[in-house]
């Protein structure tokens, strides 16, 4: 396998499908859903794994039940783009336990972070201590999530035409 989706066919792509939904389905009724043997569909789950085409298997926690309801977007300029300055801020950014999501981007911004926060007192702290207090950090401008529309990492895997 090359490690791109032409290297798969449509059973892998299936399993793919079904397992980002859903990860806690029985390999018998993942095997039955894409119609294999649930030993050649538990050989292909394994083969995927270890190919790091599934590269984590999570569960998705309810903020508001753990008591960090205050999700944000915060978009950050720095100041300089030196290299290793980049690097220590995505070393420092990786270890943040509020930092959901983290990505480097084109256009005004360098970063996007998603963070989930106990409250604005939370959020404060965390802003100044993140960005107001590193001198690389130019400007911050952080968005409040109001409502979630749609919340997900799911890939739109298509298996049609692909086996």
């Amino acid at each position: 396998m090359t490690g791109t989706a032409a290297a798969l066919d449509d059973f892998d792509l299936r399993i793919l499908a079904i397992l980002q939904h859903d990860n806690q389905i029985s390999n018998q009724a993942l095997a039955a859903e894409i119609g294999l043997s649930p030993p050649a569909c538990m050989r292909r789950v394994k083969r995927l794994r270890d190919e790091k085409y599934i590269v984590k298997d999570i569960s998705v926690v309810d903020p508001n039940k753990v008591g960090l309801p205050l999700m944000m977007l915060v978009m950050v300029q720095v100041e300089r783009e030196r290299v290793d300055l980049l690097d220590e801020f995505k070393r420092f950014l990786s270890g943040l336990p509020e930092v959901m999501q983290c990505y480097v981007v084109t256009g005004k911004a360098d970063f996007v972070l998603l963070i989930s926060m106990r409250d604005i007192d939370h959020y404060d702290e965390f802003a100044t201590r993140v960005f107001r207090q590193n001198q690389n950090i130019r400007h911050f401008e952080t968005m409040v999530v109001m409502s979630k529309v749609k919340v997900g990492l799911a890939l739109p895997i298509s298996t049609a035409g692909n086996s």
